[in-house]
């Protein structure tokens, strides 16, 4: 077995390239999700080492030194950080001459040629779902019998194994909780809406849903969503709480873990008995019936992709939502108790002015508990991004995704809409929506009720500034 090495590289300060992030970049706020599909496979090397560098603050220097112990190094790439992520690699090969390096992630799944040849440090790219990949490459085998990596032979040539068999037995991943207290300080990680400290972790993967924009689908994760059973992530889940007593919510970072009603309810009832408090993705249409179970069975919050507020949108990127059944299901969370932590995205086909301010209104009428505002994000392997670059939305010679600061950008124009006019409504949207009179009032009741949560609201709003000044360059 190869001595290897599991990396989150370190990139722009505070920035948040890890696969549990939906947008890799930095945040309005600091936050940082769980390197979950870096620990799983490092849960299936013996001795391995998993190193999520942004989080834990660590620069360069001790991540060379740590690799100077190994021989084999995978790195999570994405790609607002790939041209980053190379640089970091050719280091690793200087200070490590014999050291071998692979490249994962939802990037070089679609861009295999593409990254083997812009990045001349990498030997060797895992496509897809490279859990067990990873595992036979560390075992030693010959890799022109690898299923599912490209690399290059001894002539210098580019080869394409045969894809992987995806996994469908998801009961066969060991859990990622062992690496977790292994390798990681869970007080590292932190998302504005979740309780802290917190965990996440995936029950299953995949997402039925078609959304032109989303990443993990159409990438890694795909259409068909496979699970573990719900005693595998109970036992897990057991486990949770006896290595990290001081975790106050358990995230499940499913692309929609509401996808199956029955499931989803049956894990809700063994989390119930055992006290967890617990969040996760889910769809806009879930049942009020569901609903109760699950928010009688610890639910406090649910991540939610409104993405607009305009129906055309919706259809045009084949999000499978009604506008009326998200806001019947939105006031059955309110009257439930289950806090909404709702998502929008701006700049996706068919926005407009008009189509902004719909969107802006129909936040601010359904009221979920936060928000986020992201901007569209052609990502390569997307139909968005087919889409953008057939339509001329994108130009594909400055198609990047983060400025140099790590913060994310707008890429797409319309014919009618600016990229800037764009960029420029997700900080009305903020606004507008923040500095309401009943939402100002529920944020300062929740600060006086809570010196723990006064002391986060103060914290997020002086990085929130800063953030500002930053996407301002204002010195």
């Amino acid at each position: 077995m190869m001595k290897t090495l599991f990396l989150q590289p370190p990139s722009f300060d505070g920035f948040d390239g890890g696969a549990g992030s939906r947008y890799q970049a930095r945040r309005e706020i600091k936050s940082f999700w769980f390197p979950t599909w870096l620990a799983q496979p490092a849960a299936l090397v013996p001795g391995s080492k998993l190193i999520d560098a942004p989080p834990a603050r660590l620069g360069l220097d001790p991540v060379l030194t740590a690799a100077r112990a190994h021989e084999l190094c995978v790195i999570h790439t994405s790609t607002p950080s790939f041209a980053s992520d190379v640089k970091v690699a050719a280091a690793l090969k200087d200070s490590n001459p014999s050291l071998k390096i692979g490249f994962v992630g939802a990037k070089v799944a679609v861009q295999p040629t593409e990254s083997l040849a812009q990045g001349l440090p990498i030997d060797f790219v895992a496509r897809n779902e490279f859990d067990f990949t990873i595992k036979e490459v560390a075992e030693g085998h010959d890799w022109s019998s690898i299923d599912g990596i490209s690399y290059r032979n001894n002539a210098g040539a580019i080869v394409h194994n045969k894809d992987r068999a995806i996994l469908e037995d998801m009961d066969r991943l060991p859990f990622v909780t062992e690496v977790y207290k292994r390798d990681l300080r869970i007080e590292d990680y932190f998302i504005g809406y979740l309780l802290h400290p917190y965990v996440s972790l995936y029950t299953g993967r995949g997402c039925k849903s078609r959304c032109t924009f989303c990443l993990w689908p159409q990438t890694v994760g795909g259409h068909n969503y496979r699970v573990r059973s719900p005693g595998h992530v109970a036992e897990e889940i057991r486990l949770t709480k006896s290595y990290f007593p001081q975790v106050r919510e358990i995230f499940f970072d499913d692309d929609t873990f509401t996808d199956n009603l029955p499931r989803a309810e049956a894990i809700a009832r063994e989390l119930g008995k055992m006290g967890v408090t617990w969040s996760c993705n889910a769809k806009a249409n879930v049942p009020r019936d569901t609903l109760k179970v699950l928010k009688d069975n610890g639910l406090r919050l649910l991540l939610v992709g409104y993405e607009s507020g305009n129906q055309q949108i919706l259809y045009n990127i084949k999000k499978g939502m009604r506008i009326e059944v998200a806001r019947k299901f939105t006031q059955d969370c309110h009257e439930l108790g289950i806090k909404i932590h709702g998502t929008f995205i701006l700049g996706l086909p068919g926005e407009t002015r008009e189509t902004i301010e719909e969107t802006i209104r129909f936040a601010t009428d359904i009221n979920p508990h936060t928000i986020q505002v992201s901007l569209a994000a052609p990502y390569p392997g997307t139909f968005l991004y087919k889409q953008a670059v057939e339509n001329g939305w994108l130009d594909v010679e400055h198609a990047e995704l983060i400025d140099d600061h790590g913060v994310q950008i707008a890429p797409l124009s319309y014919p009618n809409l600016s990229h800037t006019e764009i960029f420029d409504n997700v900080e009305t949207f903020y606004k507008r929506f923040y500095f309401r009179a009943p939402k100002i009032a529920s944020i300062v009741g929740e600060m006086v009720r809570s010196p723990q949560m006064m002391k986060r609201r103060l914290r997020e709003g002086v990085e929130f500034f800063q953030f500002l000044r930053e996407r301002h360059n204002v010195a």
